[in-house]
């Protein structure tokens, strides 16, 4: 009986990883990536500040608004939205790329991001990431400490958009706890 690491699998669909802010995309992700590092998370670009301990290049390419129109005009980015203010995006090539190469890939990425995504790669797993409940997800975003209250109030406001769409998405995982979400995430990645 062969085993899955070594029967022939088909290549890898792309997985997208949606839900709302303060959900714990970020912290589902890093998990996913420190226990299974073949699995390859594309870096978004942003024209947003980076938050104490971001990276350029790691957590996000961040940019200014001129560098961000240059990178739609030329087509380079497989989706973009604008979120609490600033833009967000996904360098197109990378993701091309790699699943080309059979890298299992995931982008973490908002609604609007998903819905482009969605158009663009209809063959791709959209996964919409949920509370376990409103008070909890309140809770976790008051609780980062890194915003202030009317960044706060305006994701709070995208929250209820974005929960309203959860039946866009093909697969809802909840998150009660980082690990069971890996675990649930990771094998959705595996049955392409």
């Amino acid at each position: 009986m062969a085993t899955s690491e070594s029967a022939q699998s088909p290549a890898p669909r792309l997985t997208v990883l949606s839900g709302p802010s303060g959900v714990g995309k970020s912290t589902v992700v890093a998990r996913l990536r420190q226990d299974h590092p073949g699995v390859w998370l594309s870096v978004s670009v942003t024209t947003r500040g980076p938050r104490p301990g971001e990276t350029d290049g790691v957590e996000y390419f961040f940019t200014d608004d001129a560098g961000f129109d240059k990178l739609i005009a030329e087509g380079s980015l497989l989706e973009w939205a604008e979120f609490a203010g600033n833009r967000y995006g996904t360098p197109r090539a990378p993701v091309e790329e790699r699943l080309a190469a059979g890298v299992p890939t995931l982008l973490e990425i908002d609604l609007q991001g998903a819905r482009q995504v969605r158009e663009t790669m209809p063959e791709a797993r959209l996964v919409f990431l949920a509370p376990p409940s409103w008070e909890e997800l309140v809770r976790r975003l008051v609780g980062r400490g890194t915003e202030s209250d009317d960044v706060i109030e305006r994701r709070l406001a995208a929250a209820r958009v974005e929960l309203a769409a959860e039946k866009e998405f093909d697969v809802t995982l909840v998150n009660h706890s980082v690990e069971g979400v890996c675990e649930e995430l990771l094998a959705l990645m595996a049955d392409h």
